[in-house]
């Protein structure tokens, strides 16, 4: 899932960062002999994108053929020319084109800007094309086969010049059906997965509650936000941080470094114990690869860092390296469903971002974060999306938080999503509810574009393949791939700073938590 709060759009920034050496665990450069100066290297960062249908089968929005990896590194483009795709979704335009209604309906309902029509022509010209191409195609077989025979001089040189003719007009409309294939993926990978039927439809106001958990506390003298907290109790410097990196990042320190450990620690162990398989991922990935989990590494629209002169970004959520480990793979149907939990740093721009609805640790560019990804069959996904919000709800009640579960709108959702549970948090510093989870089910919209198949059994004991001696298996299908987070580090410390203050400063550290922080119950003013 993204981090928890609003993706909205923002400007373009670039931030330059001096080259660190080969040996560095972050980025690989080179630096020039001495008198040169050293290299540099340049991250411009610029949002994940914001992303109702009658059936909820509406999102087989995309073919059964599996997304085809081509070459990452294109050539130069001219002005207007259009891009070649690095990669291919496998989408089912056909079923784009017999459901029309539906599609445009739930671009409207999403606030997305793709241009449908022009989808639908491009797919129109291109079947045209790709029939004309292979009427050439039997043509200059048919003349070829003719060349076989004994012919006289004169009937031969004709098949010549004809099969000549055909040659050429063959492959102009050849680069004329590339061109056009590629414009026809450039402008549909950007159609959003259709949403489940029970999606309420408008803004995010038009969210619907699922739960409501505990109630506020009530305090009996002046509440304080995480800040100031922050600063009394010595846990966090964000005027050092902003001189060493810029605004909106932080050093945490003394109980604030245990409590960041502890969560994560905590959050792992409780995740486990329903049958996660823990990871550590990268966090630099190729922007191909954020690209197919349904995120856009460049352009106006981006939260993503991206590491200039390469085709590599910053990750600003582990679901994208987790998505990516078996990109490109044909799954056996007894290792589903696949749960992973992942630990990672995450890094985003947030630029746009300002006020004290955004103050302190609620938006920084770089933060802990665990995360849940489950691998499944289609049929199971809904089940699946349940038990995250599920173990997302029981993790936070366990903390003694007080938060309430939205069902979130369709203009809220982003691009991946069919549907997305969120999880808002009372934080009573910044006087508000803040966003500190979400769980979403994008059945197959990454599997599709990442090239994540199975192999399901068949049913039927007297299929010819069980005849023949093999396996009863039946053609591949795509999986569905769902997240949510566990446990966004910044956004929870900021919910048990304020809700667990005390009249004396102190803060009281949740029971679950104690074991994970050497036994430590209370963090208190430091005596000076």
């Amino acid at each position: 899932m993204g981090f928890p709060g609003s993706l909205g759009g923002t400007t373009l920034h670039t931030l330059k960062l001096a080259a660190v050496p080969s040996s560095s665990i972050f980025f690989r450069s080179s630096f020039p002999p001495p008198p040169p100066p050293p290299t540099t290297l340049l991250l411009s960062h610029r949002l994940f994108p914001k992303a109702k249908s009658p059936s909820p089968f509406l999102f087989r929005a995309l073919s059964s053929q599996t997304a085809l990896q081509t070459p990452s590194i294109a050539p130069q483009e001219e002005k207007g020319a259009v891009s070649k795709p690095q990669w291919r979704a496998a989408i089912d335009f056909k079923w784009i084109r017999d459901n029309r209604d539906a599609v445009a309906s739930n671009i409207k309902n999403r606030n997305s800007n793709v241009d449908l029509e022009l989808v639908l022509d491009l797919y129109d010209k291109s079947c045209t094309l790709q029939k004309e191409v292979e009427r050439l195609r039997a043509q200059r077989n048919a003349v070829a086969n003719k060349m076989k025979g004994k012919l006289e001089i004169s009937e031969r040189q004709a098949l010549i010049e004809e099969g000549k003719n055909l040659k050429e007009g063959l492959a102009a409309l050849e680069e004329e059906l590339v061109l056009l294939t590629d414009k026809l993926q450039e402008e549909a990978q950007c159609i959003p997965n259709i949403s489940h039927p029970d999606v309420p439809i408008g803004g995010e106001d038009c969210s619907a509650l699922r739960k409501m958990v505990g109630s506020p506390r009530e305090f009996k003298f002046p509440v304080k936000d995480h800040v100031q907290l922050g600063k009394e109790l010595d846990l966090l410097d964000f005027d050092a941080a902003a001189e060493v990196s810029g605004s909106k990042f932080c050093y945490l320190k003394n109980e604030a470094v245990l409590l960041e450990m502890g969560l994560i620690n905590w959050a792992f162990s409780e995740v486990m114990k329903r049958d996660f398989t823990p990871l550590i991922t990268p966090e630099i990935v190729r922007s191909s690869v954020v690209e197919k989990c349904g995120f856009q590494p460049r352009g106006q629209n981006t939260q993503v860092y991206s590491i200039e002169g390469s085709d590599q970004c910053l990750i600003g959520t582990a679901e994208i390296p987790v998505g990516g480990i078996h990109m490109g793979s044909i799954l056996s149907d007894s290792a589903l469903p696949l749960k992973y939990v992942a630990y990672s740093h995450c890094f985003r721009t947030e630029a746009g971002a300002a006020g004290t609805a955004t103050r302190g640790l609620y938006r920084v560019h770089q933060f802990s974060k665990v995360e849940m990804f489950i691998i499944c069959r289609p049929e199971d996904s809904n089940m699946y999306h349940e038990e995250l919000i599920g173990i997302e709800e029981e993790l936070f009640s366990s903390l003694g938080l007080h938060f309430k579960t939205l069902d979130m709108a369709s203009g809220d959702l982003g691009a991946p999503a069919y549907r997305k549970f969120d999880v808002e948090a009372w934080m009573p510093g910044l006087g508000r509810y803040g966003e500190i989870s979400s769980a979403s089910n994008c059945t197959d919209y990454q599997s599709r574009r990442l090239g994540i198949r199975y192999r399901p059994l068949q049913t039927d004991p007297s299929s010819t393949s069980s005849k023949m001696g093999k396996s009863n298996i039946g053609p591949t299908q795509f999986v569905h791939t769902l997240n949510a987070t566990a446990c966004a580090v910044p956004r929870m410390i900021v919910c048990l700073l304020e809700n667990f203050q005390q009249e004396d400063g102190s803060v009281i550290v949740p029971e679950a938590l104690r074991p994970f922080m050497g036994g430590l119950e209370c963090i208190s003013p430091k005596s000076k």
